[in-house]
């Protein structure tokens, strides 16, 4: 019985050891980024069973065994100047790769390196999906409002070029909007268009009420004409008729397109009261929409909530052309840590994940926030009370060793 005791104190001595190490590295990590702290539990060895008078069984107690379980609890969220710094709200884990495998993390501090790679503060690539809509020569094929995620096999490093062109989108169709009304004739309305070169030139229609009417309603003719900004340029020239009812409203219109510097531009009055009316009531300026986008260079790349990343170009426009991945797995708690905030999977985690949604598609099922970094989920408070009360049953089992040897001596004495 006196050796079983040498046993269970040692026992009690190196797991509360192992336990000590782990509360104080969690400590140690209370101010690291994407930290997640681990828990020890504590369970008793096999003993060997006595029977007392009472009929009752009890046991001598071998010792105790230790592990370690990680702690899932979210960490507390600080705000951050920086739109490529992101925090997951909930389940979820960032992947990330330098060489072999990826690892995963909680540690959202990301940046753009001087290649405009996506990467960790340390040089790690960040996964995600790469919008394929970027040409080999580094013009953006399409605009992307909002990127799925491809599957889990297909993630890859996020990598965008230092340079990146938002291609013009000529003007291929202008409503305009105008009461001709009475008391001013000739009215000019204008648009600006955008043509393959880049250029925004300018579209202007002249309508002048005809001298002779046919009643009940009224006729005007119209002459259309492009011209570059400047009016140094005259690309074309079109004429037509236009021919309202009694009321003011739009019958029909013989003027159809018009040439913009190489790309017809369909001219559209509307119909009925909405578009281009001769109702009888003063003169009001007139408007015009017009499709096409002029042409821009990239500004820079930003991450948005949706963790998607984003170009932004100097005619103000913006696309989607990655977005990075949130993996999930089974047993997040059986990840193995390979350092600090970094994790593998293991047998008893399983593979990693997506989630998906109603329709199949793969989604990050979880909210991402910009600006924001997720701090250590180990407060210093917990942690100390942890620390002091495995102390304590470090330094009780210590006592038991001492008594054991103290009660052998005893009897070797006799």
């Amino acid at each position: 019985m006196m050796s079983q005791a040498f046993y269970t104190g040692i026992s009690g001595i190196q797991n509360n050891s192992i336990g000590i190490d782990v509360i104080a590295n969690n400590i140690a990590n209370i101010s690291t980024v994407g930290f997640r702290g681990y828990n020890t539990e504590f369970a008793s060895l096999f003993g060997d069973a006595i029977t007392n008078s009472n009929a009752s069984n009890d046991t001598i107690g071998a010792g105790v065994r230790v592990q370690t379980s990680m702690i899932k609890s979210q960490g507390v969220l600080a705000l951050s100047d920086r739109s490529t710094d992101l925090a997951i709200l909930g389940d979820g884990w960032f992947g990330v790769q330098a060489k072999g495998k990826p690892v995963y993390t909680r540690d959202g501090s990301f940046t753009f390196d001087s290649n405009s790679d996506l990467v960790t503060n340390d040089g790690y690539y960040v996964l995600g999906t790469v919008g394929g809509n970027i040409s080999k020569d580094n013009i953006l094929t399409s605009q992307i409002n909002q990127l799925p995620l491809s599957n889990i096999d297909n993630q890859q490093k996020l990598r965008f070029p230092k340079t990146l062109t938002f291609p013009p989108q000529p003007s291929k169709k202008v409503q305009f909007f105008a009461n001709l009304g009475v008391g001013k004739d000739p009215i000019t309305v204008g648009s600006t268009v955008v043509d393959p070169k880049n250029n925004n030139n300018n579209l202007s229609l002249l309508f002048k009420r005809n001298a002779v009417q046919t009643p009940p309603g009224s006729q005007y003719s119209v002459i259309a004409t492009t011209k570059s900004a400047d009016g140094t340029k005259l690309y074309d020239t079109k004429t037509g008729i236009v021919n309202f009812d009694a009321a003011g409203s739009l019958i029909n219109t013989s003027l159809t397109t018009i040439d913009n510097n190489g790309v017809q531009v369909a001219i559209d009055l509307g119909s009925n009261f909405n578009g281009i009316t001769a109702i009888n009531r003063p003169y009001a300026p007139g408007s015009s929409k017009a499709d096409g986008t002029i042409g821009g260079d990239l500004v820079g790349y930003n991450v948005n909530k949706n963790a998607e990343v984003i170009a932004t170009f100097t005619n103000g426009r913006q696309s989607s052309v990655g977005k990075i991945a949130v993996y999930h797995f089974r047993n997040e708690q059986s990840l193995d840590r390979v350092n600090g905030t970094r994790f593998k999977e293991s047998p008893n985690s399983g593979k990693a994940r997506f989630y998906t949604d109603a329709n199949g598609k793969n989604i990050n099922g979880v909210d991402v926030l910009n600006y924001k970094l997720e701090g250590s989920n180990i407060t210093l408070t917990s942690g100390l009370t942890e620390l002091i009360t495995l102390q304590r049953a470090y330094d009780a089992n210590s006592k038991s060793i001492s008594t054991a040897d103290q009660m052998i001596k005893k009897a070797l004495d006799m």
